[in-house]
């Protein structure tokens, strides 16, 4: 099986929302396999640990899901142009894999979700994609040829998939942003699959 870890932080679900779609995507590709994990929020009580099993949804990502996976993608909403602190947080503590060369040359794409459609949709994916490139990984994009791309008036854009949900969260996502949330997950699991069977 081609393993695509789906790796994620969610606030108020849009993100989680793309994330299954992404999954989707991941799933027409044969012998694909999506993993979604999230990782837990950060507290500002140093002391505090969550639970190993959140309450609802994916468990929590652990650094053995990274270093199985043949391709990441990463998601998260913005943060004032930013990825979540949840997120980054969990990229600070991968030093070790970065030591061993663990995540080289495998493809690697990102998502987000924004408040406001101004709101650094394509910073944050920029921003996600930093950590991803000092580890050598392969980033990939939505191509043009992806015609939800041009039709699109909300989210969707080529650093990545995106959502615009709206102020109160509750903008439903659209046809062409769901569309290409599953063509990202489809394009990174067919790079993953071929890159893994060039090496075998």
């Amino acid at each position: 099986m081609t393993k695509i870890l789906i790796l994620y932080y969610s606030r108020h679900g849009g993100v989680a929302q793309l994330a299954r779609q992404i999954a989707r995507g991941v799933s027409t590709v044969g012998g694909a396999d999506a993993l979604l994990r999230t990782v837990p929020a950060v507290s500002a009580n140093t002391e505090a640990s969550e639970a190993p099993v959140p309450d609802e949804g994916p468990p929590y990502a652990n650094l053995k899901d990274l270093s199985a996976c043949d391709g990441l993608i990463l998601g998260s909403p913005t943060r004032f142009g930013n990825m979540a602190a949840p997120l980054k947080y969990f990229l600070d503590g991968t030093a070790g894999l970065w030591l061993k060369g663990s995540l080289v040359d495998k493809p690697a794409a990102v998502f987000t979700s924004t408040g406001s459609l101004h709101g650094g949709q394509e910073t944050t994916l920029t921003s996600m994609m930093l950590p991803l490139l000092h580890h050598g990984m392969l980033i990939t994009g939505i191509p043009y040829t992806e015609s939800a791309l041009n039709r699109s008036r909300s989210g969707g854009t080529p650093y990545g998939a995106s959502h615009f949900a709206g102020s109160d969260g509750e903008q439903p996502q659209t046809e062409e942003e769901e569309e290409l949330a599953r063509a990202l997950g489809e394009r990174v699991a067919r790079l993953a699959a071929s890159l893994k069977e060039a090496r075998t």
